[in-house]
């Protein structure tokens, strides 16, 4: 069993990727996605990232732009200067003041 919080798999600042992701454990995004990012954990979307992605995980954090639809399992934290575009389905969220928010959300008990 991997330590909860620990790193497992980044996509680094200056990288770009295009198709669908799967990570198992904690994945860092710094760079640009397009497709689908899917973790068992969590998804951090560092500030400077540009993801036009669907997002599933159990936990997502987000500090960078976001466009697409999210999915999590526990809660979704957006943290300044974020900017989001889609739509959220979560039992849990939290929008920091000075966040960039054009979206709907879903909330809906923890299974």
């Amino acid at each position: 069993m991997q330590n909860h919080g620990e790193i497992s798999a980044i996509i680094e600042e200056g990288c770009k990727f295009e198709g669908n992701l799967s990570f198992n454990g904690v994945a860092r995004i710094a760079g640009v996605v397009n497709g689908s990012i899917f973790s068992n954990d969590t998804v951090i979307v560092s500030e400077g990232a540009i993801v036009n992605a669907d997002i599933s995980a159990n936990i997502i954090i987000i500090s960078g732009t976001v466009k697409g639809n999210i999915k999590a399992a526990s809660r979704v934290e957006i943290i300044k200067p974020a900017r989001f575009e889609g739509v959220i389905t979560t039992p849990s969220l939290i929008v920091e003041e000075g966040v960039i928010f054009h979206g709907t959300t879903k909330m809906r008990e923890k299974n």
